[in-house]
């Protein structure tokens, strides 16, 4: 064969690839093929940051662990945590195998918390203050939907009561209205890096006139596999009482939440509030709160003017002297409700009064009177979409409180079998227009230990939920709020199939 021959064959063939590429992106002039609907599928993988829980010698720490039962996914997963630095070592050494020291070794590779199985929940327990962040990943048949989340009771001293947060997502931005710097309040923002190549964060303050002079906010290296708090007293000198903390990532990714411990009113987590956005719910204020603030921020470059409402059992309500709030760009507002509940539970519910403009909001709750009073925080969440789940439920103080702002809705709410024992239960709930309610959960039979509540939305309007879990120690009420933002279980995978005729055309 000579070259010639070569050469023709080659072009016949480069002739034929073009031919085959042009068939693949030209489109069919009979419209006969058309792309199908994205199917909703498991997600394979979830991965989940817990920040070191206490400064205090006193803390007693539960951790709970829980994914739903989802159709489709992988007949086998695991889902596991383990501390920071155990996550470290195992990073160093590939895959984390056991050491040639005997039981020691394998001892040390014990993972804090492991899944047993979906739909019933796990927990753990740690003490003092030397309990480390913890990094957690889930896959197969864990993934979808899996929740984690990290109570701790301090008996006395600053921030003393029940704090309570929900691991989070790594992510590249978290927004924090409600911070304070003020100085009978210690705010911590929690970084935890779950990867193996160092994260670089800037921290950003802003208070009642605009951004606040740091120090050394910039640039701050988290190494991989590791938690870093920062006191936020120790990043400015000013002393406001109202700040928005603003977290953004250079490169890499971390979990964030802020610790708020008070003095004098106990101490929560507050978590990030949603994205931006002109419109806003948080939802589940308890109805024995005695005082409400809300604290909102826009990060652009206009002024948000927003509507007040509240969400109540009967209906939207506008506060008595709080019907809209004026938040000037890039400082933060703050406006103290008072008793605004009444008794009543109720979300409140901010809409721009003109033109929409990008806000994040938070509200600081507290109840009790006197030195017995205690504080939690509710953020600006996402609906709860097609599911979302609550752990570490318990048979008293569990309140489940579910709003349906803008339009009537349907809810099925499950209660899971208990992590020692007992039987799943299921009850549907009709919210109406503009309510907030306080639903009588139902509770697994024969629970014993903790168990999980799952809200799915069935039909109608966008949900918001919250869980309140309230404990009562030497007379004082603690409590703490987790919002149920959508769980991100499913994820949509357009379909595709392969099509070997256009290689004949």
């Amino acid at each position: 064969m000579n070259r010639t021959t070569l050469s023709l064959i080659a072009g016949v063939t480069a002739l034929a690839a073009v031919t085959g590429l042009a068939a693949l992106t030209t489109p069919d002039a009979s419209g006969a093929n058309t792309a199908k609907a994205a199917a909703e599928l498991p997600v394979e993988r979830t991965s989940l940051v817990c920040p070191a829980p206490s400064i205090s010698d006193l803390a007693e720490t539960t951790y709970s662990s829980f994914t739903p039962v989802t159709k489709g996914t992988a007949s086998d997963g695991r889902a596991e945590l383990q501390s920071a630095a155990q996550e470290k070592g195992d990073a160093a050494d590939g895959k984390g195998e056991k050491g040639e020291k005997g039981d020691d070794a394998g001892k040390a590779d014990k993972p804090v918390l492991e899944g047993k199985e979906p739909g019933t929940p796990v927990g753990g327990d740690a003490s003092g203050a030397d309990s480390p962040a913890l990094i957690g990943t889930a896959d197969g048949k864990f993934a979808p939907g899996w929740t984690v989340q990290e109570t701790t009771e301090v008996a006395a001293g600053t921030g003393r009561g029940l704090q309570g947060v929900n691991c989070t997502a790594p992510d590249t931005e978290f927004w924090f209205p409600g911070a304070s710097t003020a100085p009978d309040r210690t705010d911590y923002v929690h970084l935890t890096n779950p990867d193996d190549s160092a994260a670089v964060v800037d921290i950003e303050l802003y208070g009642k006139d605009g951004a606040l002079e740091t120090t050394v906010g910039e640039g701050i290296t988290v190494q991989p596999h590791s938690g870093e708090p920062i006191l936020l007293s120790t990043l400015t000198s000013e002393k406001q009482d109202n700040v928005t903390v603003h977290v953004s990532v250079r490169s890499g990714r971390v979990g964030a939440s802020v610790q708020a411990l008070d003095d004098k009113l106990g101490g929560d987590w507050l978590a990030a509030s949603a994205d931006p956005a002109g419109s806003l719910v948080l939802p589940g204020i308890p109805k024995d709160a005695t005082s409400v603030r809300l604290v909102a921020f826009t990060p652009g470059d206009a002024d948000a003017d927003l509507k007040v409402r509240l969400a109540s059992p009967s209906g939207l309500i506008t506060p008595a002297g709080n019907e809209t709030l004026h938040v000037k760009a890039g400082m933060t507002s703050a406006v103290d409700l008072g008793d605004v509940m009444q008794g009543e539970a109720g979300s409140l519910v901010l809409t721009p009064t003109d033109r929409s403009v990008p806000v994040v909001a938070a509200v600081r709750v507290v109840r009790g009177k006197g030195d017995k009073q205690e504080t939690a925080f509710i953020p600006a969440s996402r609906a709860v979409g097609t599911r979302a789940t609550a752990v570490d439920n318990r048979a008293k103080g569990t309140t489940l409180s579910v709003t349906a702002p803008f339009g009537a809705a349907e809810v099925k709410v499950t209660a899971s079998a208990g992590s020692e024992g007992g039987a799943a239960a299921s009850k549907s709930y009709t919210v109406k227009s503009g309510t907030t309610q306080d639903v009588a959960v139902p509770v697994p039979s024969g629970l014993k230990g903790t168990y999980a509540l799952t809200v799915e939305s069935v039909s109608g309007g966008p949900v918001y939920a919250s869980r309140t879990l309230a404990v009562t120690e030497d007379g004082v009420a603690g409590f703490t709020v987790q919002t149920l933002p959508d769980d991100r279980g499913m994820v949509a995978v357009p379909e595709a199939d392969e099509d070997l005729s256009v290689l004949q055309k």
